[in-house]
């Protein structure tokens, strides 16, 4: 087996089980504030080793590189992070509540 199978393999696992597990916070996380972790960090970073993946491996297996998956992810990782701090201004704004108990939301309630 070639390195770059080895490394396509783990990568693709590790961003399989970080995609598994931000799924997993975004269904068993008790509010909005929690819940919005999930797809905004672990899945971000799933995406990423899944797409580093793929980019090693096309450029591998055929002529030249892989430009698509640059894009996807440069995108990826602009657009996810800006849409998880639209979301938690919206819930601040709208005052959604929060668990007790949450880090923070001593600020969020004098704001």
């Amino acid at each position: 087996m070639m390195i770059y199978e080895w490394l396509v393999s783990i990568l693709l696992l590790l961003g399989g089980t970080l995609i598994l597990i931000g799924s997993i916070g975004l269904v068993k996380m008790p509010d909005f504030f929690m819940r919005l972790h999930g797809p905004t960090k672990a899945t971000t970073l799933g995406m990423a080793c899944l797409l580093i993946a793929a980019m090693i491996y096309f450029s591998v297996t055929t002529a030249g590189y892989s430009l698509k998956e640059i894009l996807i992810s440069i995108f990826l990782l602009i657009t996810a992070p800006i849409s998880g701090y639209i979301l938690i201004k919206s819930a601040i704004h709208h005052k959604l509540a929060a668990k007790e108990g949450t880090q923070g939301i001593d600020r969020i309630e004098k704001d």
